[in-house]
């Protein structure tokens, strides 16, 4: 089962160099996930002040250019992920916050585990 992982946070989040504790630990964390074939892939994300957005409405497309003022939390990083259960996934998204909660307790943020339907 193929799973996307989101960290979502308040924008003004990724202006604050995370502390090396935190670093050190995500370093393990994504190696032993590489390592054992569970993490696919991973990123974060540039400020909304560098994208862009393409919207359909009434028949049309309209590009619109960040930042997004009406926009309160943005996805600032993704992991793709692939496990043999629903469990297992969450057991890995809930690794990834332990961290954050644990080395950095301050920053605020959440997780969005989504399945990727098979096609």
């Amino acid at each position: 089962m193929k799973y996307l992982m989101f960290i979502k946070h308040a924008e003004t989040a990724g202006q604050t160099q995370p502390p090396q504790a935190l670093m050190d630990a995500m370093g393990e964390f994504v190696g032993r996930m590489f390592a054992n074939g569970v993490l696919k892939d991973t990123g974060g994300l540039k400020p909304t002040s560098q994208a862009y957005r393409i919207r359909s409405s009434g028949g049309k497309l309209q590009v619109i250019d960040g930042p997004f003022a009406e926009t309160k939390e943005v996805i600032g990083g993704y992991a793709l992920v692939e496990t043999k259960s629903k469990e297992e996934a969450d057991a890995v998204a809930r690794e990834f916050m332990e961290l954050h909660r644990v080395h950095w307790p301050e920053f605020e943020c959440e997780s969005e585990v989504r399945p990727i339907e098979d096609m």
